[in-house]
């Protein structure tokens, strides 16, 4: 899944002249928290309802009057994303500069923003959560053919797969997490056990310990 797919556009900006009283009234009437600044059709930076919060505030050491310009107290330079990024890497980028929106821009002109909540969304539709579905966590060797042979067996019972995530769990070790169009996962476990694998989820009933 890429940035494209799920970034909001066209995309609301404001020039840096703005004043923050404006920008703080087009963010409430809008109910959107995130602001990219444009001048002649360059982005200069991006303006946030906190970032509007903490420089009014009386509890700033030096609060601004509401009527200064956004460009005293936008971020910048503004960090951006481009359409063909991976989600992941936009999701990566966002959390390593612990920031909340990724303006996206193409050919040096913003065709987009994308923000927490639209990756959150993103990773729901990425994990399969937003389908009918029986959820799975199976313990995989770190090596190759353990998840060809686990979708294998699930294949010979005609489950489909909706969706896979892994991640590794400590040296060696991948946690696999699968979404089945199948609410029999108890069955399916018991059955993957029986075959060596370690399932982690869902659980073993206490009297099958």
């Amino acid at each position: 899944m890429l940035v494209r797919d799920v970034m909001s556009a066209p995309v609301l900006t404001i020039p840096p002249s703005t004043t923050l009283r404006d920008a703080a009234a087009l963010l409430h009437e809008r109910s959107i928290r995130h602001l990219p600044v444009v001048e002649e059709g360059r982005l200069v930076g991006v303006i946030t309802d906190r970032d509007l919060r903490c420089v009014t505030s009386t509890l700033c050491e030096s609060p601004y009057d509401a009527g200064a310009p956004v460009a005293r107290a936008m971020a910048r330079p503004p960090v951006t994303a481009d359409p063909m990024d991976a989600v992941e890497e936009a999701a990566r980028a966002m959390r390593e500069r612990k920031i909340g929106c990724l303006p996206v821009v193409q050919d040096g002109s913003v065709v987009g923003i994308v923000t927490g909540m639209d990756l959150l969304d993103a990773i729901i539709r990425m994990a399969g959560a937003g389908l009918p579905s029986g959820r799975m966590e199976v313990v995989l060797a770190d090596r190759p053919g353990e998840l060809a042979r686990l979708t294998g067996l699930l294949g010979q019972r005609n489950v489909n797969i909706h969706a896979i995530l892994t991640y590794p769990d400590g040296e060696g070790v991948v946690r696999t997490v699968l979404r089945l169009d199948s609410i029999e996962t108890r069955r399916l476990a018991e059955a993957l056990r029986e075959t060596g694998f370690e399932v982690l989820w869902p659980p073993r009933k206490p009297w099958q310990r």
